[in-house]
């Protein structure tokens, strides 16, 4: 990959921030050797936890948008997010398509494009509201999130210790946590795809959102999805390797023969692996 290929940032969901990304960012700078790879918090997450969080998804894309240009991060660059990251992602992308060379998106889910028990499965409505509505300790909140988003992760205590850590220095209010979440809930995304080159992943085994929501977009906007038969919401933590896999091989495909033919390889983006 050259090193004059756009930048890599990273964006990701409700409620959590960089560092839940874990090595990924590592592994993918290792990937494609040469390209920065930016991990930004969403306002209200992270380093951000004192702001209050943007009530509209196009105005978290205008901070994102906002801080690249303070850090002097050259545009286009290509989005790599998950889950509201991804919603944050479409809206930058409809809105500054000049920003945007390329767009990977992870378990996400739109309006128009699926109903609502799609994109929230009803089965963790009573997990949600106990996390949103009702005290407990931060370790009964961050296992409830591990199980809710992961299925392959070889050592959860040690995943639940860091994050338990992480939420102590960083605590996200219950006000941004309610704000982020119906932001996510109002988004519209446009019925025509806000760029080309756009690549779809999704967890299989996804007990947050159903794969379906991937498969709805990957119809309608006709671009490639990827489902990992056995992968959860967060497909980054559950398999590092798989996503890097799915992302290498449709930067090349879609670099030799354009986004129509990557598309077309993957029979109306609907491919199990």
């Amino acid at each position: 990959m050259s090193a004059t290929a756009p930048p890599w940032v990273l964006l990701r969901g409700l409620t959590r921030e960089v560092r839940h990304w874990g090595r990924f960012p590592q592994q993918l700078e290792d990937a494609f050797p040469g390209v920065p790879v930016i991990c930004l918090d969403l306002p209200g997450n992270g380093i951000l936890n004192r702001l209050e969080s943007p009530p509209r998804v196009e105005a978290m894309a205008d901070y994102c948008r906002a801080e690249i240009a303070r850090r002097g991060i050259a545009t286009p660059c290509r989005l790599l997010a998950m889950s509201l990251g991804a919603m944050v992602a479409v809206a930058w992308a409809q809105h500054y398509p000049g920003d945007v060379a390329a767009a990977v998106l992870v378990n996400t889910s739109l309006r128009p494009f699926s109903p609502f028990h799609h994109r929230l499965r009803p089965s963790i409505y009573p997990r949600l509201l106990r996390l949103f509505g009702l005290p407990g300790s931060g370790r009964q909140v961050e296992t409830a999130i591990l199980r809710m988003t992961t299925r392959r992760v070889p050592d959860p205590d040690a995943v639940i210790e860091e994050w338990l850590r992480w939420r102590q220095e960083n605590p996200v209010s219950r006000r941004n946590a309610l704000i982020q979440l119906l932001a996510a809930a109002r988004y519209r995304a446009p019925r025509q795809r806000p760029l080309d080159r756009i690549l779809l992943l999704a967890g299989g085994a996804d007990r947050l959102v159903d794969p379906q929501c991937s498969a709805d977009m990957a119809r309608i906007w006709d671009v490639p999805l990827q489902i990992h038969a056995e992968g959860g919401h967060d497909l980054p933590l559950d398999d590092q390797a798989w996503v890097l896999q799915r992302i290498r091989d449709w930067l090349e495909l879609v670099e030799r023969d354009g986004p129509g033919a990557c598309a077309r390889s993957c029979n109306g983006g609907a491919i199990k692996t």
